[in-house]
């Protein structure tokens, strides 16, 4: 008797999708990858923008210093983070997509790439790319005898053909989108100081990164002190008024962890988002048009709010910047009290204000602002 062959079952795309875990989704891409993205960008250029910070205006030698010369240029410890940010951006969208570990080393590469290639508008351009070339590389992971070949081929070539192909294109997309905001915003600072607050603000409450959109389109001066104010009025809104249900420990998850928590209390009422994106709507525009609030650090502090006081102290870096630099003579009291107002304490005033008002009305009932 002849022996049987036995056939391989063909999988269809669908199945071959599913079993490399690639899900082309909203989700996927503009909620994990998004977020991971921030969360490298603050692990890099944040930290980096901090550290060369506290180094100058603490005068610690160690911070201030250089520790590498590279290509003619100089490298502070700060420095040398701020460099990595494409990298660290890249390996964080890989590892929110579940990449394998060949694909996720590969794609320090990728995102030194695009970054570079990128120019101001660099990581938008690391968005895309490392997107595509982290989902080309998984699918092609562990098909061949030889994958420690095939997988960082594939990884690194897709990403710098894309890098070269689109980078530049993403880079300037980036930069003119972020530069017709800035500019609308100096031209209109009441009406644009309404928008980019609420909208900023509602990013960063929402599963989306708030930081990252930011970051992507370099979004600073009045724009980014817009987009601090109603970070700030999400955070410490949703702090103070549900104090009562989460005592200090919401106070703290909230004001200086993030307001996201609240994303569950949204969904079954969402009236209790009321105030806070009220607040957001007030205090934009007194910090664009009051206190011409420019906020001049890295782009990402524009999208952080209260999160380890991360967006108040972009604010300061960029009022060091600016002095470094002339275009700013010095720090005034109203500086300092503009922050202080439209940070902290305006957010915190407003939100109870408005949400007594909405609780009157019947809207929001005692415990829909519990967190879980």
């Amino acid at each position: 008797m002849g022996r049987r062959v036995s056939k391989k079952k063909k999988i269809t795309f669908k199945e071959f999708l599913k079993k490399k875990d690639i899900e082309i989704s909203l989700k996927r891409y503009g909620i994990d990858a998004l977020g991971a993205m921030a969360q490298g960008l603050f692990c890099s250029l944040l930290i980096g923008t901090i550290l060369d910070t506290m180094g100058t205006q603490f005068g610690i030698g160690f911070l201030t210093e250089t520790v590498a010369t590279i290509g003619g240029d100089s490298y502070t410890v700060g420095g040398m983070a701020k460099a990595m940010s494409g990298p660290a951006m890249a390996v964080a969208i890989a590892y929110a997509l579940k990449c394998p570990p060949l694909v996720l080393f590969s794609m320090i590469t990728v995102g030194f790439a695009s970054n570079a290639l990128g120019g101001a508008g660099g990581p938008l351009a690391v968005l895309f790319v490392a997107i595509i070339a982290a989902e080309f590389g998984k699918a092609v992971s562990k098909e061949t005898k030889i994958d420690i070949l095939v997988t960082p081929l594939v990884t690194i070539g897709v990403g710098m053909f894309l890098s070269w192909l689109i980078a530049p294109a993403l880079g300037k997309a980036a930069m003119s989108i972020g530069s017709v905001i800035m500019w609308a915003t100096e031209l209109q600072p009441f009406l644009m100081g309404i928008l980019v607050s609420v909208i900023v603000g509602m990013a960063l409450t929402l599963p989306i990164s708030s930081a990252a959109i930011c970051a992507a389109l370099l979004l600073t001066g009045l724009a980014g002190g817009a987009a601090v104010a109603g970070c700030c009025a999400q955070m410490v809104g949703f702090a103070v008024i549900s104090f009562k249900e989460n005592k200090f420990g919401g106070l703290v998850s909230q004001g200086i962890g993030t307001s996201m928590l609240q994303m569950g209390n949204i969904v079954k009422n969402p009236r209790v988002w009321i105030a806070p994106t009220l607040a957001s709507a007030i205090t934009g525009p007194i910090a664009t048009c009051i206190f011409r609030m420019e906020m001049n650090g890295a782009p990402i502090s524009s999208g952080m709010g209260t999160c380890g006081f991360v967006g108040p102290l972009g604010v300061y870096s960029g009022w060091v910047k600016d002095v470094a630099s002339g275009a700013k003579a010095g720090i005034t009291g109203f500086d300092w009290l503009g922050l202080v107002l439209v940070c902290f304490v305006l957010p915190a005033v407003f939100s109870l204000l408005i949400h007594k008002v909405v609780v009157k009305l019947g809207w929001v009932k005692p415990g829909d602002l519990k967190l879980s």
